[in-house]
């Protein structure tokens, strides 16, 4: 048996991101879900682009603000205690609108944690 407490403040903090983002799964020993803890102010997005995985199954689970997703159809608005599920082969791009009036803090689940399955998506395409 194992079991692990982590303070998710005393994680470091990923460089060079549009907004602050804080990996868990390793800190928490975990190997097959990747777990990710993104706060972002107005303006800010969570991911580096417009994106989709191959096999990873995504949940974002908005913690304070809400979070808004665009889509190839539509752009869902996730208010808080609200989560969104996204299937594998479907292009997301979450963040937090320039004309937000809050912070957004937003926990991301996915699985299988996966190297090399995520892909760069071009609406325009």
């Amino acid at each position: 048996m194992g079991y692990r407490v982590i303070d998710v403040d005393g994680t470091e903090r990923v460089p060079d991101r549009p907004c602050t983002l804080r990996r868990l799964s390793q800190p928490a020993g975990l190997e097959n879900v990747a777990i990710n803890r993104f706060e972002a102010d107005p303006g800010e997005q969570l991911p580096l682009a417009y994106h989709y995985h191959d096999e990873q199954e995504e949940a974002f689970y908005v913690l304070e603000g809400t979070l808004f997703v665009e889509t190839p159809e539509d752009t869902y608005e996730v208010p808080e205690d609200h989560l969104l599920a996204v299937d594998p082969e479907s292009p997301q791009r979450a963040y937090n609108p320039e004309d937000a009036d809050e912070h957004l803090s937003v926990l991301a689940i996915g699985a299988p944690a996966v190297e090399g399955d995520v892909h760069a998506y071009d609406p325009e395409e």
